[in-house]
């Protein structure tokens, strides 16, 4: 079948971007479907003279009783299946962890949570093993949900970018998504010709939570009533923006380097001469790049609190109090940022 070649192809491209000195990869495996078609084409797509060794990665939130310990079971039944066609070396790394208590304690959103713990685990695994790339297996499908999530909650130019299909987790560590371009019709059929079992979450069809309905209402409507396409049509728009973003992110660091001055003590300066001289939405990206470097709180910030940063820069306000207790204000030919305790 056509969707056998091409998920294995889609693997082989993968592993042929990596670096010649890769030691494996960390996948990640949840027992469902997307993560087990990854799994089945990378092994399918590895080389043969010198396979290159695979960690399967499991992380048990013991949120679902004994369906989480059902998934658990099944990627380790998956792995001694791969360990007995005898591909290559094929390692198995789970652990288990009471994720609904950890969100308790820290009053915490629970699936964000899940997310970073997840991808904070998956790096450990990594660091154990000597590894320097992490595989998920996001698909066509889970990037059209998120570009048309973000499209409903208000986005700009970032936001539209969807999943990148590859990011760094932290440094010297690479996060892949070999099946992006792989739609959920293509998983399952390249599964059902494996006959290769895989488990079904249900929670995924709570249409408690928006993704859910966006995934079993609005994207199925918007394919029978508007455009059968609308999948690659989302996807294209990410690919896109992801483009046009990369530009105008180096272009953003370009003015950073040129308008950062030496600290005043605990603020940090900038002159106002080259910010003024750049486009607004440079400025804006400027700033968030300078959030992300400062390790300051992002949550909160908003399009509407970057461009109030960008109205200090532009004359039209002295100074803004922003989320995380940060104060941005205008001095003469600079602009200085820093804890509004000290300002």
């Amino acid at each position: 079948m056509p969707e056998v070649a091409r998920l294995v192809t889609l693997a082989r491209r993968c592993l042929r971007s990596l670096p010649e000195r890769s030691t494996g990869i960390v996948v990640a495996v949840s027992g469902g479907a997307d993560s087990v078609a990854l799994v089945r084409a990378l092994d399918a797509a590895r080389c043969s003279r010198s396979p290159l060794p695979l960690v399967l990665a499991h992380l048990n939130h013991g949120l679902r009783g004994t369906d989480s310990d059902v998934d658990e079971e099944s990627v380790v039944h998956l792995h001694a299946d791969l360990s007995s066609f005898g591909r290559g070396p094929v390692f198995l790394s789970r652990t288990r962890r009471d994720i609904a208590a950890e969100a308790r304690s820290e009053r915490a959103n629970l699936e964000a949570l899940a997310r970073r713990e997840r991808y904070r685990w998956l790096a450990e695994v990594a660091r154990q093993h000597g590894m320097a790339i992490v595989a998920t297996g996001h698909t066509a499908n889970d990037r059209a949900e998120t570009v048309l999530h973000r499209l409903l909650r208000g986005t700009g130019l970032r936001g539209l970018r969807g999943i990148a299909a590859r990011r760094e987790l932290e440094p010297g560590l690479t996060l892949v998504r070999p099946m992006l371009e792989a739609t959920r019709t293509e998983i399952l059929a390249y599964l059902s010709n494996l006959n290769q079992s895989y488990r079904e979450d249900a929670t995924n069809r709570d249409l408690r939570y928006t993704r859910n309905r966006l995934r079993h209402e609005l994207l199925p409507l918007l394919a029978e009533r508007y455009n059968p396409a609308i999948v690659g049509v989302l996807n294209s728009l990410s690919e896109q923006a992801e483009a046009i973003y990369r530009d105008a992110e180096a272009a953003a660091q370009t003015l950073l380097t040129e308008a950062e001055l030496p600290r005043a003590g605990a603020f940090l300066v900038f002159q106002r001469s080259p910010l003024r001289s750049a486009a607004r939405h440079q400025v804006r990206e400027m700033f968030r790049l300078l959030w992300l470097r400062e390790k300051w709180p992002l949550g909160a910030m908003d399009y509407a609190a970057w461009d109030r940063v960008a109205a200090v820069v532009f004359g039209e306000q002295n100074a803004v109090d922003l989320p995380g207790r940060l104060r941005v204000r205008s001095l003469d030919r600079v602009v200085q940022v820093g804890s509004a305790n000290e300002a």
